[in-house]
């Protein structure tokens, strides 16, 4: 299929390179650049939910409590942690 297709320069600049640099055709860099980055996407779509594996990080000491978080980071880090 033939198709008029408006490239950003500093992407241009890199298929030409990769297009001299491979010995192959601008033309077939552009597609196989194209159908690397579309499998990826589709890939990325497919591969379902990001899980979160939640990990203990122990006890509060005493006293301490997540209610107010700058209360935690100045206990933990000292006055300065701003």
């Amino acid at each position: 299929m033939r198709t008029t297709l408006t490239l950003d320069e500093d992407i241009a600049v890199k298929l030409a390179r990769a297009s001299r640099s491979s010995g192959k055709s601008f033309k077939e860099v552009v597609n196989a650049t194209l159908r690397r980055g579309l499998l990826e996407s589709s890939a990325a779509r497919q591969s379902g939910a990001f899980v979160v594996q939640p990990q203990s990080l122990g006890r509060l000491r005493p006293g301490m409590t997540l209610d107010k978080i700058s209360a935690v980071l100045e206990e933990v880090d000292g006055p300065s942690y701003r």
